[in-house]
């Protein structure tokens, strides 16, 4: 395990001392390909040979090697290839594996698989890992048991100055479209700020290709050379940007440049603090890169590049206080990306859960499930995980198994040149004007930006299901990009909802389109092909997209094609359909006019669960009822029923008939009083009326009814001159609980609230009596109520 930072030359030392050291190839592991050429270009010109003899490379699509070639720079994802091939690697004598911090999930698997091929096969095979971190202890624990020696180089780094550089007020970095173009101008900027303040080159980072178009453009003019840097440009532009120039050079570049290349000359560097990381959220199933903040290990790393050949300089596009509150270390892939690539490569290996690998950190279970489940229905795995002929055929193709099933099956149905390109395209990130996917694939064939990587992946991906006829050969464009699109991702076919603007994917994901002008704009289907979703948006974002039609649609997700009887509460009824969907998209329904009995009661018990009891039809004597046993409940307790709005909904079954809604029609049909009465507990039930009555009798011969709203509190409301001779409260419930007297005035207005009528009579009554009398003259005030005849009459007229 060797372990040093960047610029101390271990990718240009450690590999010819290996070969020194043992017999065979030495096959040294980039995480990119510009990195592998770059670093086999490096070595071969130490040596003083040409690329081919001693040193080599290979990358997907590009191999020079020769018979005397003793060390080949790959791609982690090539060597996998091989691994999967033939575990054995005859011929091969040690694996170097560089940059192992950056927890590429290429890199993690085949570091597990090397491990696990010396255990069993390759007890001779030499593997040394190599890192710029401080986490060397783990991977040393990994290569061997007891763990293998660390190797620790000193950095020899000049110092690095640092100059912030803050955000103007207003400026965001990021919004619903991605990076601002305000964004963009600060990072040009900051980059004519650094060119003016010092010496040598400047290397400007920023988080993708369009982004590093946008810096080149804004920088246009300047007196220097400005050089884009990324992998989808041809050989021979990725060697301007890493050869020394006549003049001073800018270097916009994406992480590319972080740590595995070394870009010479170099002497600032500005960092726009952004970067694309793999992403997935896994309940949506939504997976892609997705721009976020670098991590405070991130923006070291590239500072670094500033003092590899001198002091230098760094501009941060932001402050130092937001630099505090950064994330320390990037996310490791296999925590945060899709793992369907990972678990296919699993099962082919023929551990479908990974266990027993030494992999440094687990696949967390839920995406790993998530991932053998989109494996499952691509027809690559089994019911038990392992791999299927479908899925070694899939595995053999170099892109994301999606790709590769989009690849096959739509060979046959658009032609194998044409899902071909569209599946290049997939696998190049492209990112097209107003997210238009196929005016893309017509850019790329007239030679636009990014072109020449394409053509040569749409020929790898033609040589692998050959050349033949399409059983579809009048397919329009358009609609031939949308159907390799949905045939990759079925879960994001996409049909526009009624009367609106978004979309709503097979997967169940509300979508829309980018802002502003986009020739996909009102069509009624489309092919998702890359969405991504920020915190706290409701509807994700379409990235890019292709036109669709239905048939298609149904073609490419005839699996998510169901037709149910669907039985559901909707707005307080009970709606039922035959319902025809694909996936989360209702594509016709029909009336259902005997559903099931049991579905019925199931989609009433799921309403009232989620509305609540207001949805039954309750009527004046169930709602008097069941305020009368919630006192009783309350006052007396067992058995008196507890009739709260959870105890009802949680006993729904137990007291309420649903078999008796039959059909979509609504509860009118219930008979919820019956089913009160049902819960009244016998034979204590003959004694409802005495311990908590509908209506009470006072002494002037009338009968009120008794308020129970407040089961703690009944209340009975009564005019005062009804009540005289009243000496004490009436109490209910065994006498637990004294009635509360709303005393009304003869206008019905309160008069005195009282728990103690004999108090009332003593102490309060005088003062309302001398307040009332003149008042209303016609009711009677008499001094002593105690013995004063109740009435509800007034006096006669001259009376």
């Amino acid at each position: 395990m060797v372990q040093a930072p960047p610029g101390t030359g271990k990718t240009t030392m450690v590999p010819p001392a290996v070969a020194m050291a043992c017999e065979g190839r030495v096959i040294v592991t980039q995480p990119r390909r510009i990195a592998a050429r770059a670093a086999a270009r490096r070595l071969a010109y130490l040596l003083g040979e040409p690329v081919g003899q001693s040193v080599g490379y290979a990358v997907r699509g590009e191999r020079r090697t020769s018979a005397a070639t003793r060390i080949e720079v790959v791609t982690t994802g090539l060597l996998l290839r091989r691994l999967q091939r033939d575990p054995e690697l005859p011929g091969v004598g040690a694996v170097v594996l560089d940059e192992v911090h950056e927890r590429q999930l290429d890199a993690d698997l085949t570091l597990a698989l090397l491990v696990d091929v010396r255990s069993v096969l390759r007890e001779d095979l030499l593997l040394v890992a190599m890192s710029a971190t401080v986490e060397a202890s783990r991977t040393a624990a990994l290569l061997g048991d007891p763990p293998v020696p660390v190797v620790d180089v000193p950095g020899a780094l000049h110092p690095v100055e640092r100059r912030w550089s803050p955000l103007p007020p207003g400026v965001l970095r990021l919004d619903d479209r991605g990076v601002t173009p305000a964004f963009l101008d600060h990072v040009a900027a900051t980059t004519r700020t650094a060119l003016a303040d010092g010496a040598g080159d400047v290397l400007v980072f920023v988080p993708g290709v369009a982004e590093v178009d946008g810096v080149v453009r804004r920088l246009s003019g300047v007196e220097a050379d400005v050089r884009p840097l990324h992998g989808r440009l041809s050989g021979e532009q990725q060697d301007l940007a890493l050869s020394a120039g006549p003049r001073r050079r800018v270097v916009v570049s994406t992480a590319v440049a972080e740590s595995s290349l070394t870009v010479p000359g170099v002497r600032s560097v500005v960092d726009a603090g952004l970067s694309r990381e793999p992403r997935t959220d896994h309940r949506r199933g939504l997976a892609g890169l997705v721009t976020v903040r670098v991590s405070r290990a991130g923006a070291e790393q590239r500072a670094g590049r500033a003092g590899r050949e001198g002091p230098g300089r760094v501009h941060p596009c932001w402050s130092e206080a937001e630099h505090a509150h950064l994330q320390a270390h990037p996310e490791p892939e296999i925590a945060v990306a899709d793992l369907t690539g990972l678990a296919l490569e699993l099962a082919v290996w023929g551990t479908p859960d990974g266990s027993g690998l030494a992999l440094l950190d687990p696949p967390p279970a839920p995406a790993l499930a998530t991932a053998r489940a989109t494996l499952a229905d691509l027809g690559a795995v089994d019911v038990e995980g392992a791999v299927t002929d479908r899925g070694r055929e899939i595995a053999g193709v170099p892109v994301d198994p999606r790709l590769a099933r989009a690849l096959l099956d739509g060979a046959g149905l658009v032609g194998p040149r044409r899902a071909a390109e569209v599946v290049a395209m997939l696998s190049e990130d492209v990112r097209p004007p107003g997210g238009d996917l196929v005016a893309g694939l017509r850019q790329l064939r007239r030679g636009g930006a990014g072109s020449g990587s394409w053509r040569a992946a749409v020929d790898r991906l033609v040589a692998v299901v050959g050349r033949g006829a399409s059983s579809t050969d009048g397919l329009t464009d358009d609609l031939a990009v949308g159907l390799v699109v949905a045939l990759a991702h079925p879960d994001r076919v996409a049909r526009r909802r009624p009367g609106g603007p978004s979309y709503l994917m097979v997967g169940g994901t509300g979508a829309v389109l980018p802002r502003g002008e986009s020739a996909l704009a009102g069509l009624e289907w489309l092919a998702v092909a890359d969405v991504d979703r920020r915190a706290g948006e409701r509807e994700a974002r379409v990235r890019s997209a292709a036109p669709l039609d239905a048939d298609l649609a149904l073609e490419a997700a005839a699996a998510r094609w169901v037709e149910d009887d669907e039985v559901r509460w909707r707005d307080g009824r009970v709606v039922a359909r035959r319902v025809t969907r694909l996936g989360a998209i209702e594509l016709a329904a029909a009336p259902l006019s005997r559903p099931p009995v049991e579905a019925v009661g199931a989609a009433v018990r799921d309403g009232l669960r989620r509305e609540g009891l207001a949805a039954l039809p309750w009527k004046e004597p169930a709602r008097d009822l069941r305020a009368r046993l919630a006192f009783l409940h309350a006052a007396v307790g067992e058995p008196w029923p507890d009739v709260g709005d959870d105890a009802l909904l949680s006993g729904l079954d137990q007291w309420l008939d649903l078999s008796r809604v039959r059909s979509g029609r609504d509860l009118a049909r219930l008979d919820v009083l019956a089913g009160l009465r049902g819960l009244l507990p016998w034979p204590e039930a003959g004694r409802l009326d005495d311990l908590a009555p509908e209506r009470m009798p006072v002494p002037s011969g009338s009968t009120h009814r008794v308020d129970y709203t407040d089961p703690e509190q009944p209340v009975l409301a009564v005019k005062l001159q009804e009540v005289f001779g009243w000496a004490a409260t009436p109490r209910l419930a065994d006498g637990r609980v004294p009635l509360l007297l709303h005393l009304l005035s003869p206008a019905r207005r309160p008069l005195a609230v009282t728990a103690d009528l004999a108090s009332f009579w003593e102490s309060a009554y005088p003062g309302v009596r001398g307040e009332m009398r003149g008042r209303y003259p016609r009711h009677p005030w008499p001094e002593d109520p105690w013995s004063a005849t109740a009435t509800a009459r007034t006096k006669p007229r001259g009376g």
